[in-house]
């Protein structure tokens, strides 16, 4: 798929069949996150992958938001692995995990696989419930799956703002 339809056609799925992705899709989707960049090429990120019964339990006790999906990668930053900006106040850990998350997100959908974006839940709890090394930070969850019969995109999906109104020239 060209680059432009594939990120228009990429949707927040929220409805999952059930049905497990292959080992070759989850493959080619971390591999895109670990082809990211990230600051320094640092590569902070730590990506679990939740598929067992007992850890899909665990992201359902912490968030209403996996429907249904049978995959959950659990995107990390190792906090001790940062990038500093000058002046010391802003790290690179949550935008290279950010990058990360989306170029998996976006792989995900070039491969056949749907995909949600999670931020509905505490990363901190998580964190505990998972026993995740206590240097590390919980950026998002990432579903991933197949879409149910009748999932969509949400009725907002296409709104978007005119470039006027979020880019500027100075």
């Amino acid at each position: 798929m060209e680059f432009k339809e594939l990120i228009k056609a990429r949707y927040s799925c929220k409805k999952y069949d059930g049905r497990q992705i292959s080992s070759e899709q989850l493959q080619l989707i971390l591999e895109a996150g670990r082809l990211a960049p990230t600051a320094k090429n640092l590569q902070e990120q730590k990506i679990y992958v939740v598929q067992s019964e007992e850890g899909l339990s665990k992201i359902d006790r912490h968030t209403p938001c996996r429907y249904g999906a049978p995959t959950v990668l659990i995107v990390a930053f190792n906090k001790d692995q940062l990038y500093m900006y000058p002046g010391g106040k802003y790290d690179s850990g949550r935008e290279d995990a950010a990058i990360v998350a989306t170029h998996m997100m976006l792989a995900a959908k070039d491969c056949g696989v749907e995909s949600c974006w999670l931020n509905r839940f505490d990363p901190d709890e998580l964190k505990a419930e998972f026993g995740l090394p206590e240097n590390e930070e919980i950026l998002m969850l990432l579903d991933l799956g197949f879409a149910a019969e009748g999932a969509g995109p949400l009725p907002n999906h296409e709104s978007r703002k005119e470039l006027s109104e979020t880019v500027s020239y100075i």
